[in-house]
This record gives structure tokens, C-alpha cells and sequence, in this order.
């Protein structure tokens, strides 16, 4: 399968933290890759989707800061 990774729109766009994830392998085997965008040929996380999902809302909750 070839991903088709997203940049997060929490992302800057100077070339500082980049976080991309794979929508299409989260759909097809419930787990979500996420990596940094400024190498993406490194390694990626893998996360549950109720995992990723709960840190997504903490995200937009600000509970992790600036």
C-alpha cells in the first residue's frame, strides 16, 4: 500500500515540528502511522485509533500546551 501521509494542520510551516500521519492505514487496519515530516524516510509510531483519537481531542483541548 502506498501511504498518502497528511501534515497536520497544528504544523507549522517553517520547517519546524512536522507531524504527518496515514489516514488510508488507519481506515484499513486501525492503527494510525504518524511521523516526522522532516524525515520521512525514518521510522513511524503506530497508534491505536482510540489512542490517537483521544490525543487528537486533547490536542484541540490545548492540553499539551503551545
Amino acid at each position: 500500500m502506498t501511504e498518502q501521509w497528511i501534515k497536520s494542520s497544528y504544523s507549522g510551516d517553517n520547517g519546524g515540528e512536522c507531524v504527518e500521519w496515514a489516514p488510508a492505514r488507519a481506515v484499513a487496519t486501525g492503527v494510525v502511522p504518524v511521523r516526522d515530516s522532516k524525515v520521512p524516510q525514518g521510522p513511524a509510531l503506530v497508534f491505536d485509533t482510540t489512542a490517537w483519537s483521544a490525543f487528537v481531542v486533547g490536542v484541540k483541548a490545548g492540553d499539551f500546551g503551545a
